[in-house]
């Protein structure tokens, strides 16, 4: 019973630990004056609101947003036949194509966007808005292919097996057969990068420059100017979209299973 208190209390120990910093950003982020007061002076929402109504601040968002859909959908469409190709051919040498894969997300994030950089600028193409996309997709491809290995994983072979053998081929196999069976892990895969992808800096920022301001762009901008709240609302709305999005993954799929439990 005494284990069993001390456990619950570790818990508890290591959840407030590790929510303090949110409480503390959140309760700055709604300070009635323009300042990082904690605990807040007055409440007053006007700093959230300003996500939206400032042109700077919206533009900034939909930036974040476009960058975060669009190079999704880049890891996603990586990672798919990749996987496909892995789980279809069984062979040792296949595996450096998955080593090539999670390279990206291995290695520091701060190598990866030099790498990035030094490609980008040697090829003409640094500050191109959809070089960040590209770098996104590409860095974050490693999230949907173990999402989609771990799905390809769990299909029962002979289904794949059964179709063939009435004559389908491996386009038809895949659309009727496969895509059903992986679309929870495709769509995790695609959750996952794209919540990284808005709230990544340092690939963006070496990537474009400030050609184009995402939201962690705008607030290391704005940081140069002072403080103000919006920074702290802008920080819990990033949390916000994350919970949401993982707590949609945790309500309608297997969480564990997507995250590597067996």
């Amino acid at each position: 019973m005494r284990e069993k208190m001390l456990r619950r209390l570790y818990f508890f120990a290591v959840a407030f630990f590790l929510a303090l910093p949110l409480v503390v950003v959140a309760g700055v982020s709604v300070n009635q004056k323009q300042d990082l007061t904690f605990p807040p002076v007055g409440f007053s929402l006007a700093w959230y609101a300003q996500i939206f109504v400032d042109p700077a601040w919206r533009a900034a968002l939909i930036a974040s947003l476009l960058l975060a859909v669009t190079s999704a959908a880049i890891a996603v469409a990586i990672a798919l036949p990749l996987s496909w190709f892995l789980w279809r051919r069984i062979a040792p040498w296949a595996n450096i194509f998955q080593l090539l894969g999670v390279a990206p997300f291995v290695l520091p994030p701060v190598i990866t966007a030099l790498g990035l950089l030094t490609f980008w600028a040697s090829s003409g193409l640094y500050g191109q808005p959809w070089t960040a996309a590209i770098s996104h997709g590409i860095f974050f491809v490693t999230l949907p292919l173990v999402t989609l290995s771990l799905g390809f994983a769990s299909i029962d072979r002979s289904l794949v097996e059964a179709a063939s053998t009435m004559g389908a081929d491996d386009r038809t196999v895949l659309k009727t057969v496969v895509l059903p069976l992986i679309l929870p892990y495709l769509v995790s895969g695609y959750a996952f990068a794209f919540v990284l992808s808005l709230n990544e800096y340092i690939v963006a920022y070496m990537t474009v420059g400030f050609t184009v301001e995402t939201l962690p762009i705008k607030i290391f901008n704005a940081l140069r100017y002072g403080y103000t709240p919006t920074m702290a609302a802008v920080s819990v709305f990033f949390v916000a979209i994350a919970a949401v999005v993982f707590g949609l993954i945790a309500r309608f799929g297997d969480i564990r299973r997507l995250l590597g439990a067996m």
